[in-house]
């Protein structure tokens, strides 16, 4: 029995045992499934699933929205953790607190919210139509909506990990005469290096997989405005349900390589923080 744990060996097994199997049944057993589905007529059908005309521009569409979300979020989540963790100021609370928000409202609330401001019945939809702009149901009513709900990411992977590292590296750099620019690439970026691409692969990931905002704004135009999701709906609604999976299982792997990778970057991210702790151990 190990020492801190007084429950008989059996409980022990028993609660094992109940963790694997649910794992097992809601997160193994699904995936293995989709595999299985996307191979059910052969790899040359999943292939030609994949490379129909409708299923590339949702492809295309969903790395391009992705490509504009997640660089956006990494700016904004950079300005949002550097601001909460090195400043007090009235606010900060909710500043918090708003940053929070896409993690609280439902998705496609904030895709409704979307169409109410720029739909043509919406606040700013008549203006934006005399002028010939298109939002909803186009690529930058995606994009927006994709900002939205994965905003928080980058920003919530930050801020404890910057609020805990404190300041005084970087006030000695200050103090030593390096601009502000140099402070941040040289001092606090090499520090958050790790928990900064993690959450970028977080928001990657949720940015092509996001289907409830994304389905609101889009208007489900084939070969314009279909995300990869919104493809495999499309696809399971007309019963062509190998080819669904076969973009599902796209899906799925992407997933599964962004699982992999944080994996290894937060293991390389504690090996380095004890790295350093040593460094400052030795120099002691």
């Amino acid at each position: 029995m190990n020492a801190g744990i007084g429950e008989p060996r059996w409980v022990r097994v028993g609660l094992v045992m109940a963790g694997v199997a649910a794992m097992g049944l809601l997160l193994v057993l699904p995936l293995v499934l989709v595999f299985v589905q996307a191979f059910s007529k052969g790899a040359v059908f999943l292939w030609q699933s994949l490379a129909a005309p409708d299923a590339v521009a949702a492809i295309r569409l969903t790395v391009l929205v992705a490509a504009i979300a997640v660089p956006i979020n990494t700016v904004f989540g950079l300005a949002a953790a550097w601001c909460v963790s090195r400043f007090r100021f009235p606010g900060r609370a909710v500043l918090v607190a708003m940053i929070d928000l896409p993690f609280s409202v439902s998705p496609v609330i904030a895709g409704l919210i979307y169409v109410l401001l720029f739909g043509l019945q919406g606040w700013f939809g008549p203006m934006l139509e005399r002028h010939d702009i298109h939002i909803i149901f186009a690529v930058p009513g995606i994009v927006l909506a994709t900002v939205f709900v994965t905003s928080p990411f980058v920003a919530r992977q930050l801020m404890p990990l910057m609020a805990s590292q404190g300041i005084l590296e970087e006030e000695a750099a200050l103090t030593l005469g390096a601009s502000g620019w140099q402070m941040f690439r040289r001092v606090t970026l090499p520090r958050i290096g790790w928990a900064l691409l993690t959450g970028v692969l977080l928001c990657t990931a949720r940015a092509m997989g996001e289907f409830g905002a994304v389905s609101v704004v889009s208007g489900h135009i084939r070969g314009l405005t279909n995300t990869m999701p919104l493809q495999v709906e499309i696809l399971y609604n007309e019963y062509q349900s190998a080819a669904a999976f076969a973009l599902s299982a796209l899906l799925t792997c992407l997933a599964l390589v962004t699982i992999a990778v944080r994996g290894v970057l937060e293991w390389r991210g504690r090996a380095a923080t004890q790295r350093g702790q040593r460094a400052v151990w030795m120099r002691a």
